[in-house]
């Protein structure tokens, strides 16, 4: 009796392989990019359905017969499923939430005393029993650079709403037969003139670029309006940043709009305001806009002048102001032969509040 339930035992698992399974097993073997782990095990099958007994599949195969019985009998309880690895559950875990509470709960602190801001090891040192690597881990998994610097410029302006509601109405729906202009300046644009030239390497090849070094040549102030609804820029040049300068810029500008309502948008800069009243009298057609406290982003120029900086000024080298300015109208000409106007899509203009989104973690 207990000889003929031992040999119950070792018989083997009888394997009944569907026309679908065979196709994926099939395809596992034949190709390239299969693993070889999957490769014998569909070997295993295959030949377990064909009738092969585990002991003559192992000496095909090269494998044990432990190996072949152990497959046979997973893929005969779950299928192509159970030829797939199991989880493995690893170490068990050193950390846990409450430790990266902790490491959040540090950048609160004034660092140690010479220190200007935190790293990860006074991190370490300060917590004492969680390791460097998992300081940065977390910091990493957070987003966090500690050596990275960020600004914000918070409107406290009372009329915020009334004030962006009214500008981004103009730039979506903007009134009829008139013009919309967005109107700032950038000021004090330096002329450098930067030693540009080849850099011959050892390896006898010559690379291109410019060196650290470079000449002032003066400055010029750039005045500019964005017609908002083209897209089209004009400019003008000034010495300095004036009302002087703003209105005789604002002169040369509305003359080609004479016969229309020119509604322009402005930052509260004090050449812009207040003292301008007069020359708005003189010109009842122009209504000026002005942005909300600490809120110029909302003028479109802003966008203009940052394509400017970065398509022709950034890293270029100029020999005098006169050739910056040249260099500058130059863009303008190009940039208005392709010019379109912004799509505006934000959806929601309000002030920004500061909010601390890690305070989940330190409770």
């Amino acid at each position: 009796m207990i000889m003929y339930l031992l040999s119950m035992a070792r018989r083997a698992v009888s394997i009944e392989v569907s026309l679908e399974e065979r196709g994926t097993l099939t395809g596992w073997v034949r190709s390239p990019l299969t693993g070889q782990c999957f490769v014998l095990r569909a070997w295993i099958v295959l030949m377990a359905a064909e009738g092969m007994q585990n002991k003559e599949i192992a000496r095909s195969l090269k494998t044990t017969q432990m190996t072949v019985g152990k497959w046979r009998r997973r893929f005969a309880e779950k299928g192509i499923a159970g030829l797939q690895d199991l989880p493995r559950p690893g170490a068990k875990r050193v950390y846990d939430e409450k430790t990266e509470g902790w490491i959040l709960e540090v950048l609160d602190e004034p660092p140690p005393a010479g220190y200007a801001t935190w790293n990860g090891p006074l991190i370490a040192r300060r917590l004492g029993n969680v390791s460097v690597s998992e300081v940065w881990r977390v910091l990493r998994c957070h987003g966090i650079h500690l050596q990275r610097r960020r600004s914000w410029c918070v409107s406290t302006d009372p009329q915020f709403a009334a004030k962006a509601a009214d500008i981004v109405g103009l730039y979506l729906d903007p009134p009829e037969n008139a013009v919309v202009l967005s109107v700032d300046e950038k000021p004090s644009i330096q002329a450098l003139e930067r030693a540009q030239g080849y850099l011959k390497l050892p390896n006898g090849r010559a690379i291109s670029g410019k060196s650290h070094e470079y000449t002032r040549h003066g400055t010029t102030t750039l005045f500019g309006a964005l017609e908002i609804a083209t897209g089209l820029v004009k400019a003008g040049h000034y010495a300095r940043r004036r009302r002087r300068e703003f209105l005789d810029f604002m002169n040369g500008l509305i003359a080609e709009y004479s016969n229309q309502d020119v509604h322009v948008i402005l930052d509260n800069l004090s050449t812009h305001k207040p003292k301008n009243d007069r020359w708005l009298t003189r010109h009842p057609k122009v209504h000026f806009h002005y942005t909300p406290t600490h809120a110029s982003w909302l003028n479109q120029i802003e966008c203009w002048f940052s394509i400017l900086s970065r398509n022709a000024l950034n890293g270029a080298s100029f020999t005098s102001a006169r050739q910056l300015r040249e260099a500058i109208d130059a863009f303008i000409q190009a940039y208005n032969e392709r010019a379109a106007a912004f799509e505006w899509t934000k959806r929601h203009i309000k002030p920004v509040s500061l909010v601390n989104k890690y305070s989940h973690l330190r409770k």
